[in-house]
């Protein structure tokens, strides 16, 4: 019996030690003269461990001790592989190929109406926006599901002056539906959804560099406002351009307000506000952005307003200088956040608010933009220590289900290797874009006139001329 105990511990050692240097290397996180110390010594303290067991000629309290310390460091090696496989698992699945995006639709009616299910509009007049990209998926889609009298216009206002009279119901892509709530359209808060769907949408292609920890490459940070999944589309209330320059240790980040009056990327006549280029997908957003400060975007990502929460809290909060003082609700609704002028400790939910506060500023929009770029230098500051490299899985988990990228596993391992090999110190400098306040029409809802911010030109000049330095 003894001795089969004696086996178990030596089997169950030697899988749990080579299974640990296994998901270390399926990892690659650690520089490979790193991995090759750490294997050393791993494999040193198997050997010296395995040896004293299986001897015969070890005492039996020696053996005693070396079987304790066996199945200790076999629970260690345990736990640690599972909690490596589980990162690897997350990196996976949030840098997994998807080459699609969900548009959501509704179809909607008066309140006045007696319409109450889809069915009751067969064979009814139903209206679409001729200009969405995707007309045809979307009428397609609805066709599926009954027959109807398609009846397409230009713009949604007109359409919306139409319904009870020459159409019953207009279909409309959900994330529009809450813009057109915000600015409060009549008909919108007089109307209600009696069926909805989705569609998928091409992604398009991706300007990678060649080696992301030598090459200056552009990120593009779009901060969606959806309501639903991560995945649809949204407005882009945050836009803000990511220079990376590896080799001087620099970052610069551009923040360019949401009402921006902007070309829309493939578009003509009336422009748009930048924010409403989320409305047609994450790449006219980005193209947009390309267009409008003559850049080459080279990756994306696409947050969720929660996923600051989650990512903060993991971070064990981030000290921000407020210049201020302000009392708001925290985002969760749970409390009121207190800010005082200096330096603060914020939690998620705290520091989210201030990112998305606006209205108690002079500057509104413009402050808002600087205080998005503090939380995020806060938290590229905190990423920057090593304690908090060591539990990246823990940041990378919070961000789950509301962060989508296109980087691949590799290149964020590779970051995080050469974070992990090198310590940088990072040089941060923020700068935003600015313009005048105007009230004009808007290309994606003509009809309606909104306030939009027309771009300096000369402050634009100089930001793309500071992010062509940073990428020398």
């Amino acid at each position: 019996m003894k001795k089969v105990l004696k086996y178990l511990i030596l089997i169950l050692f030697t899988i749990t030690t080579f299974g640990l240097l296994y998901y270390v290397n399926k990892l690659n996180i650690l520089k490979s003269t790193y991995f090759v110390i750490l294997s050393i010594l791993v494999l040193l303290i198997w050997l010296l461990v395995f040896t004293r067991i299986k001897s015969n000629k070890t005492k039996i309290v020696t053996k005693v001790i070396f079987s304790i310390i066996a199945c200790t460091l076999s629970c260690g090696y345990i736990f640690s592989s599972s909690y490596i496989n589980n990162t690897v698992k997350f990196i996976n699945n949030i840098t997994k190929k998807n080459s699609y995006q969900t548009q959501s639709y509704s179809v909607l009616v008066s309140n006045t109406s007696n319409y109450n299910s889809i069915e009751d509009l067969i064979d009814k007049n139903i209206g679409f926006i001729s200009t969405n990209n995707n007309l045809e998926k979307v009428t397609y889609k609805l066709k599926d599901k009954i027959n109807y009298n398609e009846v397409d216009y230009e713009d949604v206002t007109t359409a919306i002056l139409n319904i009870n009279s020459n159409i019953d119901a207009i279909v409309l892509e959900d994330s529009f539906i809450e813009t057109l709530e915000d600015n409060n359209v009549e008909f919108i808060n007089n109307s209600r959804k009696i069926y909805t769907f989705s569609i998928k949408v091409k992604k398009g292609n991706v300007n990678k560099v060649n080696n992301i920890n030598e090459d200056p490459f552009i990120l593009y940070i779009s901060g969606s406002d959806s309501r639903g999944s991560i995945s649809e589309t949204a407005r882009s209330d945050v836009n803000i351009i990511v220079v990376v320059n590896p080799k001087t240790n620099k970052i610069l980040l551009v923040n360019v307000p949401r009402d921006y009056y902007v070309q829309l990327h493939g578009t003509t006549g009336i422009k748009d506000k930048l924010t409403h280029a989320g409305l047609y997908g994450l790449d006219m957003s980005k193209m947009t952005m390309q267009d409008l400060l003559d850049i080459n975007i080279n990756y994306s990502v696409k947050v969720g307003f929660d996923t600051v929460v989650d990512i903060v809290d993991a971070l064990d909060g981030i000290d921000l200088d407020i210049d201020q003082a302000l009392t708001l609700k925290s985002s969760d609704n749970k409390k009121y956040c207190k800010y005082t002028v200096g330096m603060n400790h914020l939690d998620g939910a705290c520091a989210l608010r201030y990112a998305r506060e606006r209205k108690s500023y002079v500057g509104g929009d413009r402050h808002r933009g600087r205080n998005q770029q503090q939380v995020i230098t806060a938290i590229i500051n905190k990423l920057k220590e090593p304690k908090y490299l060591i539990k990246y899985n823990d940041i990378l988990k919070a961000a789950e289900g509301t962060f989508e990228t296109d980087l691949t596993y590799e290149e964020i391992t590779s970051l995080v290797k050469y974070q992990m090999s090198n310590l940088t110190d990072w040089q941060i400098e923020s700068i935003s874009a600015d313009g005048t306040d105007i009230m004009t029409q808007t290309y994606s809802i003509p009809g309606m006139t909104l306030s939009v911010m027309v771009p300096d030109e000369q402050i634009l000049s100089d930001v793309k001329i500071k992010i062509k330095e940073y990428m020398k």
